[in-house]
């Protein structure tokens, strides 16, 4: 018997808690509130913060039966994940971030689209939204190939298979088969899973309809740490996957080793400062090209923007030890179902 077929299946949502007292009731009764015809339940997994989350989930907890809690005594966002889809029943399990403003249809367009395509795990656009200038620059950054590259889940496009897609609608059975998050990777935990999943056999699909809000990073120190962490671990994940690595991941490092070399080779031979110039150049013209419609003091912060983004990611990627390369098996879904 097929539940996707005899009727629309239940659906976990679950969801790692860390830091999010101002978000989380909102988030979650959004996910309470959805237009889907069959059962939901949501599993939080809440970490040791900082704020007041604890009892703010307990609170949530006691008000509705539907919500669930279990400890994340880590605070790493992979263990969160597998202890929540432990404690989780649904055939269908939806990954969805405590601060994550979902759409009331996003999880019957999930299902849908599981329906439709067979695949084993679907996700949309993560729709960055900012309310500060500078925001508002990281956020129209986030939505460029200048800033991002073509990946269709930040830029948008048609839907079909993809390499990866934002946060995941997954078959339980998919998540079973590869044993969950990989719980070395403290982040690109979800661009290595799906790597699993396809290499697995299983089809990984884009659903543009799919449109998550996000709030960016508010402050360039923040954002530069956001994506120095992104590139030391999507290093990390390469050296684990052969192959993954493309033109798109190598840009940022190439950008920084030339940017450094230029910068150095300058004061032997002063036309090597074309180098560091000309890219100063390119972020600012991009700027104007990706920018006409921001406000002045969005505008301006955008090739701020830009730079931290493209040379933190590349720095990161660049200076990630090896000493992070995965030597052995991690713990991970399927020792906690065992």
């Amino acid at each position: 018997m097929n539940p996707f077929l005899d009727a629309p299946p239940a659906v976990s949502v679950i969801m790692p808690v860390l830091n999010e007292e101002r978000h989380l009731r909102e988030a979650v009764q959004q996910v309470l509130d959805q237009d889907y015809a069959g059962p939901i339940d949501v599993v939080l997994a809440v970490g040791p913060s900082r704020d007041r989350t604890q009892e703010v989930a307990d609170a949530i907890a006691a008000a509705d039966p539907r919500v669930t809690l279990v400890p994340n005594p880590t605070g790493r966002t992979p263990n969160a994940l597998n202890a929540a889809i432990n404690a989780s029943k649904g055939e269908v399990v939806a990954r969805v971030d405590g601060h994550a403003m979902l759409p009331r249809d996003y999880v019957r367009t999930a299902v849908e689209t599981l329906q439709q395509t067979g695949a084993d795990n679907v996700g949309g656009i993560m729709a960055a939204e900012g309310v500060s200038p500078f925001e508002k620059a990281v956020a129209r950054a986030m939505t460029s190939k200048i800033g991002v590259g073509n990946a269709a889940f930040h830029v948008g496009g048609e839907g079909g298979p993809a390499d990866t897609v934002y946060l995941g609608v997954f078959r339980r059975t998919a998540l079973e088969r590869v044993g969950g998050y990989d719980e070395h990777f403290q982040r690109a935990q979800d661009w290595e899973m799906n790597h699993r999943i396809r290499e697995t056999g299983g089809l990984v699909w884009f659903q543009p309809k799919m449109r998550v809000s996000y709030r960016p990073r508010a402050t360039v120190g923040a954002l530069a740490s956001q994506y120095f962490h992104y590139g030391r671990w999507r290093r990390v994940v390469a050296r684990t996957h052969q192959g993954t690595i493309n033109l798109r991941y190598l840009a940022p490092p190439i950008a920084v080793s030339l940017i450094v070399l230029g910068l150095v080779a300058g004061f032997f031979w002063p036309p090597a400062f074309v180098i560091p110039v000309g890219y100063v150049l390119a972020i600012v013209a991009g700027s104007v090209l990706t920018g006409r419609d921001l406000e002045p003091a969005a505008l301006l912060r955008l090739p701020v923007v830009y730079a931290a983004m493209h040379l933190s990611w590349g720095t990161g990627f660049i200076t990630s030890p090896k000493r992070l390369r995965k030597k052995h098996q991690t713990v991970g879904l399927q020792d906690l179902l065992h």
